[in-house]
């Protein structure tokens, strides 16, 4: 039974992790590559494209607009572009499912437009505020309007005519940059925007890579508004926060040694394998290599002991999204573990940080809860049941636990793990989970 049928797991210590593991395309490039091939002039081809549904979900807001893309098979999308202004006005709301990042990309993107749009999403995506860039698209001229608190679904006026600025944000979010910069292509004149510490830059190098001249580093990017973008073809890594769940397991069980496959390895997204490599894991890259611009590699795992650390607050920017698989290894580690910094966490899919303290203590673990972070003790894993929220990564940081532990451990509500990684349950029990629906 696969995730997609599946709405609990179980999770029970299975065998050491071997062999070699291929894990689906990273979610955030495909998202990109999907919204840049629909604006640009002629024809893209996309491969390895996450089948999730996420960014599903996304390319199917982009054919309510008119946009053709077709899927000649799996993990595979060719997009036959409509060119910067030529998106047509849908029919309807357009709905984002639990994507985030497609929201709020899409804000900037929908903002300059010529027609009025709706973007919605599921409940728990409707429960996530979008102030962090409502606020700054409006200094730019856009007319978006939301429910209280800034909620989903997010009314935005078309037809505004939009200047670029210099925007100072008070968060490190590679969603806000990025819903800024697609906003910059339509505006007047130069749009930047400076950081308070350097978070991704896949839409940077994949606006460089459709043609756009765009400046950026560390910290910054700047581009100018009026620029078109030519069609090409974008070979999509293997998600790194996907292989996340894998590496730790492959870690933390004794006698595993694996292999995963082609992971996306961008500066900005592997603060886990510093953090990880200071608790004392075995962590090698080989094969390594460039895949549009997108540094790639296999990565080698074998089991190693951890020891608890202060995570170092500069690494955290690089590993929002895997803090959850993080919590886990620092509650199989020995000592202490301390995370800050992480106050985004708050507003996730899940309140994260309180997510994982929960879920963490149900299963005998000493958790401290922070505002901005976790100070996690390490121990034994006792069984017990958690309540994944609807999170995918909640859920698939306990399956991992599940290894460890002492009894069972119960998830519920895994469905949302096909917003990002569909058939994670029968690739984890390929690999050597034990792990079955509920």
């Amino acid at each position: 039974m696969t995730s997609f049928q599946s709405r609990d797991w179980i999770a029970t210590r299975g065998a050491a992790l071997r062999g070699e593991v291929a894990v689906p395309g990273d979610k955030s490039i495909s998202h990109r590559a999907v919204m840049l091939a629909a604006l640009a002039d002629g024809v893209s081809h996309i491969e390895g494209f996450l089948e999730g549904a996420d960014t599903r979900a996304t390319a199917a807001i982009f054919a309510q607009m008119g946009v053709r893309i077709e899927v000649p098979s799996a993990s595979r999308r060719v997009v036959r572009g409509a060119g910067v202004d030529g998106l047509r006005a849908p029919a309807g709301v357009l709905d984002c499912g639990n994507a985030g990042t497609g929201m709020r990309l899409l804000s900037g993107l929908l903002a300059a437009q010529s027609f009025d749009s709706v973007l919605a999403g599921d409940e728990s995506l409707s429960r996530r505020p979008m102030n962090r860039v409502i606020e700054p698209l409006s200094r730019m001229g856009a007319h978006i309007d939301a429910e209280d608190g800034g909620l989903p679904p997010l009314r935005i006026r078309g037809g505004q005519r939009l200047q670029g600025i210099d925007f100072e944000s008070p968060v490190a979010s590679a969603q806000v940059k990025s819903a800024m910069l697609l906003a910059g292509l339509f505006a007047r004149g130069e749009t930047s925007v400076r950081e308070p510490h350097p978070t991704r830059d896949y839409t940077e190098r994949m606006l460089s890579a459709f043609g756009v001249d765009i400046e950026h580093s560390p910290g910054f990017a700047r581009l100018r508004g009026g620029q078109r973008l030519r069609a090409t073809d974008i070979a999509v890594p293997a998600d790194f926060s996907s292989a996340a769940f894998f590496i730790v397991a492959a870690t933390l069980v004794p006698g595993s040694e694996l292999r995963l496959r082609a992971v996306g390895l961008n500066p900005r997204r592997t603060g886990l394998l510093a953090a990880l490599r200071a608790m004392g894991a075995d962590i090698v890259e080989e094969r390594a290599a460039n895949h549009g611009g997108e540094p790639v590699a296999d990565v080698v795992v074998r089991h190693a002991p951890l020891r608890g650390i202060e995570v170092p607050v500069e690494l955290v920017p690089d590993m929002i999204d895997e803090f959850p698989i993080l919590a886990v290894a620092a509650a199989c580690a020995q000592g202490t573990t301390v995370v800050r910094g992480a106050a985004e966490l708050r507003v996730k899919e899940s309140d994260r940080i309180a997510a994982m303290a929960t879920g963490l203590r149900s299963l005998g673990v000493r958790v401290e809860e922070r505002p901005d972070g976790a100070v996690i003790g390490g121990g034994a894993l006792r069984g017990g049941t958690i309540d994944s929220l609807g999170d995918h990564r909640i859920a698939m940081a306990f399956a991992v636990a599940g290894q460890l532990a002492d009894g069972a451990v119960a998830i519920d509500d895994v469905a949302n793990v096909a917003t990002s990684f569909p058939g994670f349950d029968e690739l984890a029990r390929q690999a050597g989970f034990g792990l079955r629906a509920r």
